[in-house]
């Protein structure tokens, strides 16, 4: 299957709580989501004034990957990949786009905050593209990682 990717539109905002329902080891409902306080209408404005920018990875019109990141804060928020789509560099496609665009941007450093069980898939994910552990830990448990040049 051909893969597309494009920048993020606000009218894509649905299917990306969609996408993010249905990752395989941490996916999160709408509800849940709604109870942190991200919400349609939240990403959907941000997105609108530019203090998100996003990346998508479409397979036959369909959303099956997206990463979005704060301008703002210079953090990753989200990377999510269909499944399916998993090892086939898509989420290394992703990640690499918003990461540079953040860095075009001016925000140092470069952060996201993820599991660090080292049975998870993400955590060998991003520290073979180059992220290191700061030390810092989030109250649920998440150490944040730092982009450094590799």
């Amino acid at each position: 299957m051909a893969l597309h990717y494009r920048k993020t539109r606000s009218d894509d905002v649905g299917e990306l709580f969609d996408v993010r329902s249905k990752t395989r080891e941490n996916p999160i409902s709408i509800d849940r989501l709604a109870q942190m306080g991200i919400t349609h209408a939240a990403v959907a404005a941000g997105i609108e004034s530019g203090d998100l920018h996003g990346w998508v990875c479409m397979s036959q019109k369909r959303i099956v990957g997206f990463c979005t990141g704060d301008i703002t804060t210079g953090e990753v928020l989200v990377l999510a990949v269909l499944p399916d789509f998993e090892g086939q560099g898509v989420g290394k496609q992703l990640l690499g786009n918003v990461v540079g665009k953040l860095r075009r941007s001016g925000v140092n450093p470069v952060w996201l905050a993820a599991d660090r069980n080292s049975a998870v898939r993400a955590h060998g994910f991003y520290r073979r593209l180059g992220w290191v552990p700061t030390g810092e830990v989030l109250e649920n448990g998440d150490e944040i990682l730092e982009w450094r040049l590799t």
